[in-house]
């Protein structure tokens, strides 16, 4: 049997993960702060008795793409949008952290700031608690401070600022929840210098239109991997019926 099946196989089942991690950033398009997955593949030629003329498609690595999405105003005080390249820190219910782009924050019934997720925000003192009856706003610094709606004259109080980290992007792995985390488990310190834009949200950096494109690329070229199949079920067939014959 020729032993491009094997080769046109390893190539079919590829394009088919790369389906898959298309899907599912096109489905995100919409998500906030969604960072879109890349998956990559390499070449390891074939060991095996002739010429080195084929190869075999393997995973190499998934990634991520880093670059930042749109900025789209919301007039809402809670939500934030970090600023070029950086994260908010995130408290897992394991006390580990966790990282997100999504600013999307809530007050909890205890007072305890949130993502729209439920998990505490990490502020660079632990958890940030937002007294009631007042008012929040949020720096560009991540200084989050209230003003009381009950006194007179209402001053700004601070209260907290907000953890804000921007480790190495290779030093990042996303987890199955879409969070990303450091590959060694270790919590990035925070950087001062990572900014962010008050009532506002960043949007997915998927691009709709590269994604179907690329879902249409795919389906072409599995389209060829299925005709290598069937060329080396004609070539077998030949070889069998010339057999036969001699």
């Amino acid at each position: 049997m020729d032993r491009l099946i094997y080769t046109a196989a390893s190539g079919a089942k590829h394009i088919l993960e790369q389906q898959a991690t298309t899907s599912n950033n096109l489905a995100n398009v919409s998500t906030t702060g969604f960072r879109a997955q890349i998956d990559t593949f390499r070449a390891v030629p074939v060991q095996s008795e002739g010429l080195p003329t084929r190869a075999f498609v393997v995973d190499n690595t998934v990634g991520a793409d880093f670059n930042a999405g749109p900025l789209q105003a919301t007039g809402r005080d809670l939500d934030v949008a970090v600023k070029g390249q950086g994260w908010l820190a995130v408290q897992m219910p394991d006390g580990s952290e966790s990282y997100t782009r999504n600013g999307s924050l809530q007050i909890s019934p205890n007072g305890i700031l949130t993502t729209a997720n439920g998990l505490p925000v990490a502020g660079e003192g632990g958890p940030i608690t937002i007294p009631p009856d007042g008012t929040v706003a949020v720096g560009s610094d991540g200084t989050i401070s209230t003003l009381s709606t009950t006194t007179t004259p209402a001053t700004p109080t601070i209260i907290g600022r907000l953890k804000l980290v921007n480790p190495p992007s290779q030093n990042l792995v996303r987890g199955d929840d879409g969070m990303f985390r450091m590959k060694d488990g270790s919590s990035a310190p925070a950087d001062p210098a990572v900014n962010v834009a008050s009532g506002a949200l960043e949007g997915s950096n998927v691009s709709a239109i590269d994604s179907m494109v690329s879902m249409i690329s795919l389906a072409r070229s599995l389209e060829t991997q299925m005709s290598l199949l069937k060329n080396v079920e004609n070539n077998d067939s030949k070889a069998t019926q010339i057999l036969a014959l001699s």
